[in-house]
């Protein structure tokens, strides 16, 4: 097990999210020359977002049905473990819906180097905010919790 870290559970993953999307805007406009010609593009990217807030709805909706918090600061004070819906097939529908975001955002600006900083925002989510979430999660819900791990995935 991995220390605690003093970034765990510190930054809302929508404020890592906007981060990483001004991020990706200021890489494409310091470096237009890594600019693509993606067919398309604009609608792909809007395609990409309205899944992503989709998910996002659906997944906000889960959580409020079973009258449990969403803010993901304080996993410890989670009422119920939410395991329907979209929870079926992915642990953490809520920020694989931000990275659809981001990846739409990345589509619509159409520069290589902006595609970069998903993997570096999937790395900061799992770490600092998703394995923090997982322990609290365990040790609230125990084995509940285990058998829900082992059988659906963390991100799909």
């Amino acid at each position: 097990m991995r220390p605690v870290s003093p970034l765990e559970l510190k930054v809302p993953p929508p404020a890592v999210t906007l981060i990483a999307g001004a991020a990706m805007w200021l890489v494409a406009r310091v470096l237009p020359s890594l600019s693509l010609k993606l067919p398309a593009g604009v609608t792909v990217a809007l395609l990409l977002a309205a899944a992503g807030l989709a998910i996002l709805a659906l997944a906000v909706a889960s959580f409020l049905r079973a009258r449990t918090t969403i803010s993901p600061l304080k996993p410890e004070s989670t009422a119920a473990l939410v395991t329907s819906g979209l929870y079926r097939y992915s642990r953490n529908p809520m920020y694989l819906g931000l990275s659809l975001l981001l990846l739409a955002w990345g589509v619509y600006l159409a520069n290589m180097l902006a595609f970069v900083v998903l993997p570096f925002f999937t790395a900061y989510m799992n770490r600092y905010q998703i394995e923090p979430e997982e322990r609290a999660l365990a040790q609230r819900f125990g084995d509940t919790y285990q058998a829900y791990r082992a059988r659906v995935r963390r991100w799909l």
